[in-house]
């Protein structure tokens, strides 16, 4: 398909993504079926994890960041007893352990150690980079290199249920990490190792994950049926304030320029012209509405 061809679509799709497909190969399909020209999404998930992935098209875009900066939370299951490469289970093996006889109380103790304010070491197989290269291509020519620990946040960490070498877990946790790596820190801290074996997510900020949301799915219904499941441009950051632009001032609002309002200071707004959105603003303790982010719907 052309990309002239393409429609200028704006709005949200929740997408569940499936097993086996990376996030951009997810996005290119997602954006294919709605034929949309421009899309992004909102927080990778490896080719081993599946769920809850926003996609953003055309002029959402715009506030796709705020997602990637938000809480996530995921569903996890850690192999006991074996430690693998990539800390999953698409590594190759590097150590087995014998997994102590397990019991909850044994567990809760182990896991208290991550919860809150934690430490966690990046992994190699990972997109971050070092002197422009990802950390991955380093690892996959297995050279490992210092990586400095990063403060990450684990908000709950709830056992689901155990066997005699796996747990189960519910994860909520801020931005920057690393599952693989939590559960690798799990499974040392009960003197085993581990690695993970599947990994879904299932919120992403304030959105929680529709299970029939998937690439078959879209497939199965017509253009209009699809459009009709997106979500407004805004709603990434539908929980901020709202404000009715002061009235004949769209042009000027429009062109980046600033207004007076009658509001409180406030450091970002969503401004609205009747029921269409206009894009955010700041409001200064002098009563100025200022643009941040302007909308072309």
């Amino acid at each position: 398909m052309k990309k002239s061809s393409y429609r200028h679509l704006s709005g949200v799709f929740l997408l569940n993504k499936p097993l086996g497909l990376s996030s951009n190969s997810a996005l290119q399909k997602v954006r294919r079926l709605f034929n949309a020209q421009k899309a992004g999404h909102t927080g990778a998930l490896d080719p081993l994890a599946t769920g809850l992935l926003p996609i953003c098209l055309g002029e959402a875009t715009k506030f796709s960041h705020y997602l990637l900066d938000s809480t996530k939370r995921y569903q996890t299951t850690v192999k006991l007893g074996q430690t693998t490469s990539t800390g999953d289970v698409e590594g190759v093996v590097l150590q087995e352990r014998v997994v102590s006889a397990l019991n909850q109380e044994k567990i809760e103790a182990v896991l208290e150690q991550f919860r809150g304010d934690i430490q966690q070491v990046p992994p190699m197989y990972s997109a971050l980079k070092r002197d422009g290269r990802p950390l991955y291509e380093l690892a996959r020519k297995g050279i490992e290199i210092e990586r400095e620990a990063r403060p990450v946040t684990i908000y709950e960490l709830k056992l689901i249920e155990f066997s005699e070498d796996s747990l189960t877990l519910d994860v909520t946790c801020s931005k920057g990490t690393y599952i693989r790596v939590l559960g690798e820190d799990i499974g040392e801290a009960l003197g085993c190792g581990g690695h993970l074996t599947k990994l879904h997510r299932i919120q992403t900020g304030h959105f929680e994950i529709d299970p029939s949301y998937t690439i078959e799915y879209l497939e199965s219904l017509s253009q209009e049926q699809r459009d009709a499941l997106l979500l407004p441009v805004f709603s990434p950051v539908a929980h901020f304030p709202r404000v009715q632009l002061p009235e004949g001032r769209e042009k000027y609002f429009g062109n980046g320029q600033e207004s007076n309002i009658d509001h409180e200071a406030v450091a970002e707004v969503l401004v609205f012209d009747g029921e269409r959105c206009l894009g955010l603003a700041e409001i200064t303790d002098k009563k100025r509405l200022v643009p941040k982010r302007l909308l072309n719907l």
